[in-house]
C-alpha cells in the first residue's frame, strides 16, 4: 500500500491513498535524459560528452468518491484549493512499506475532474520537479568535532573526581551518502570559545570549505551546498547574518559522491574549541 500526500506552498495538504473520500488509483512519474555529443567531420556516429536529467512530470490519477453530491463538490473545490497553480512549489511525500521519501513540485495544470455520477468523479493531477530527485522526509546527521557528556545518574562520586564529558579524539567521519546520485550538505562549525579560520576537507578529492572568520563563543557558521540553496549564515545570540563573504576564495561548496566520502576538519587556532557537524538528505531517482 502506498500513500501520497501533497503539502502545498500555504501549508494546506492532501492525502490520497486506498479508501474514500481520495483514493489513488495511478501513479507515474516520467523523467528524460538529456544527452549531449559532437560529431566531427568524416566521423561515424556521434561522441559521447556526457547527459544530465531533466525535469521530473509527476501525474496522479484519483478518484473522489462522497455520500452526496454537495459532499463531492466540496471535495472537488479542496483539491482545486490545495493544487492551485499560482502558488509557489510544495512538496509531494511518498509513503510505502519500505520508505518515506519526497520531492519539491508544482502543479502545471488545473486538477482535470470528470464525473462518474452525483456522488463520484475521477481527477488528474500534474506535478512537476523542477529538481527531479527523491529526499529522505529528514536530513541524516553526522558529527565529526563534539564534546560527549559522562555525566549520569545515579551519581558517585569518588576521591579522583568526576568526570563530565570527553572530547571525541578523531578528526576525520565518514559520511555514506545511500542514494542515487551525489548530494549537497549542510556543514555546521559551532565555537565552544574564539576559535580563528574553521574549515572542512575532503580527504579523497582535497576539496575543501574554509570561513576566513574569528568565531566566538556560542556562533554557529552554516553553510548549504544544497541544490538551488547554496549559502552561508552565521548565527550569535539568536541573529542570523550572511557570512558568505567570509568564504577563502579557493574554496568548494562541496558535495557528497555516492557511497563514502571522508571529511577532516580543522581551524587555524584553537581546534579544540570547535565543533562540527554535517547534514545531508541523499537524492533518489524514482520511487
Amino acid at each position: 500500500m502506498k500513500t501520497l500526500t501533497f503539502i502545498n506552498s500555504l501549508g494546506a495538504k492532501l492525502e490520497f491513498t486506498n479508501h474514500a473520500p481520495y483514493l489513488l488509483q495511478k501513479f507515474n512519474e516520467t523523467t528524460n535524459v538529456n544527452v549531449y555529443n559532437s560529431k566531427d567531420m568524416n566521423q561515424n556516429g556521434k561522441k559521447y560528452l556526457g547527459n544530465t536529467l531533466d525535469i521530473k512530470d509527476i501525474t496522479l490519477q484519483v478518484a473522489i468518491i462522497a455520500a452526496n453530491k454537495e459532499n463531492l463538490i466540496n471535495y472537488r473545490n479542496k483539491i482545486n484549493k490545495i493544487f492551485n497553480p499560482t502558488l509557489d512549489e510544495g512538496w509531494l511525500n511518498y509513503k510505502d512499506d519500505i520508505k518515506e521519501w519526497k520531492v519539491k513540485c508544482i502543479s502545471n495544470k488545473l486538477p482535470f475532474p470528470t464525473s462518474i455520477n452525483n456522488r463520484s468523479n475521477t481527477c488528474l493531477i500534474s506535478l512537476t520537479a523542477n529538481n527531479p530527485f527523491w529526499l529522505d522526509l529528514l536530513e541524516s546527521k553526522k558529527e565529526i568535532a563534539l564534546w560527549k557528556g559522562d555525566f549520569s545518574f545515579p551519581l558517585k562520586i569518588t576521591s579522583s573526581g568526576i568526570k563530565f564529558g570527553h572530547r571525541e579524539p578523531s578528526l576525520i567521519v565518514n559520511v555514506n551518502n545511500s542514494g542515487d546520485v551525489e548530494c549537497g550538505m549542510r556543514v555546521a562549525f559551532k565555537a565552544l570559545a574564539t576559535l580563528t579560520n574553521p574549515s572542512i576537507l575532503n580527504v579523497n578529492t582535497q576539496e575543501y570549505i574554509k570561513i576566513n572568520k574569528t568565531m566566538v563563543a556560542g556562533e554557529v557558521i552554516s553553510v548549504s551546498t544544497y541544490f538551488g540553496d547554496k549559502k552561508i549564515n552565521s548565527i550569535l545570540n539568536g541573529v542570523t547574518t550572511n557570512a558568505i563573504n567570509y568564504i577563502d576564495f579557493q574554496s568548494t561548496f562541496l558535495q557528497l559522491a555516492v557511497g563514502d566520502n571522508l571529511f577532516r576538519y580543522n581551524s587555524d587556532t584553537n581546534l579544540d574549541n570547535l565543533e562540527v557537524s554535517i547534514y545531508y538528505q541523499p537524492q533518489y531517482l524514482g520511487v
